[in-house]
């Protein structure tokens, strides 16, 4: 335990508590901001920065999900419908990485194309989403039951798919499908349940990616000793600041940061 500790590199601890701030004041998950910097910033093999930061997802998540089951916000059926889809595509694509050689040069590439495009899909959901909802209101005409459970399951496999090679996926894109296939859900509860669903689906790939050797245990720990009170942070600072100008900046920093990866792939 003491030779771990004093593993710890102080400066990833620093960026995890960065992003955990912003994080607490925005809702947007930190895959969206910490595996970029992990390899924007620090030169972490793609690999490496996504497996990491899928097992301190499921971390992170886990609170959360306790504290929104207890309020009653979370959807177990729903969930269960997202992990019906998500758990089978997240095997499919570990399988893949696995294939590919998860370390190597195609992997990585892939990976980080992936991070990008997840980079610009949640960029879009964080602009768009009031339009969307707008859109979504003014239909005269629902789904069926069946069909929206069928498309609850696919929106599933597309995060399964998107998480385990980026990380990204199950925090702002998926809230924003999920409101649109579900209007009539108070926004609490599919956040809740986003969040719980989260959790299988980031401890399945990160355990996946960790037997394929792509978990970095010192970063972990160094992150989660920064992230989890800056979290609780920015969670207490975000009625303070104005949502109407964070947001669209913090979502054209993602747009800048996932053309840089799309470039680089």
């Amino acid at each position: 335990m003491i030779e771990l500790l004093n593993g710890l590199n102080p400066l990833y601890s620093l960026s995890g508590l960065g992003v955990g701030i912003l994080v607490g004041l925005t809702g947007v998950g930190g895959g969206s901001l910490m595996t970029p910097l992990l390899i924007l910033a620090f030169g972490f093999h793609p690999a490496t920065a996504v497996g990491t930061d899928l097992l301190y997802a499921a971390v992170t998540k886990s609170g959360g999900t306790v504290v929104h089951g207890m309020n009653r916000n979370v959807d177990w059926r729903l969930a269960g419908w997202l992990a019906l889809g998500s758990v089978p595509a997240t095997g499919a694509t570990l399988a893949l990485l696995f294939h590919l050689g998860v370390t190597g040069k195609q992997a990585g590439g892939l990976m980080s194309a992936g991070l990008g495009v997840a980079l610009l899909l949640t960029a879009l959901a964080i602009f768009y989403r009031g339009r969307l909802l707008r859109w979504a209101e003014s239909r005269p005409r629902r789904l069926s039951r069946d069909a929206t459970i069928r498309t609850t399951i696919w929106l599933g496999a597309i995060m399964g798919l998107l998480v385990s090679v980026s990380s990204v996926g199950a925090g702002a894109i998926g809230v924003t499908a999920l409101l649109l296939l579900y209007p009539g859900l108070p926004t609490a509860r599919i956040v809740g349940t986003d969040i719980a669903h989260a959790v299988p689906l980031t401890l399945v790939a990160g355990i996946g990616h960790w037997m394929l050797g792509s978990v970095d245990w010192l970063l972990l720990v160094s992150l989660l000793v920064g992230s989890l009170p800056g979290i609780a942070i920015g969670s207490a600072l975000a009625v303070r600041v104005p949502e109407a100008v964070l947001r669209p900046l913090l979502a054209t920093v993602l747009v800048v940061i996932g053309g840089k990866l799309l470039l680089s792939a």
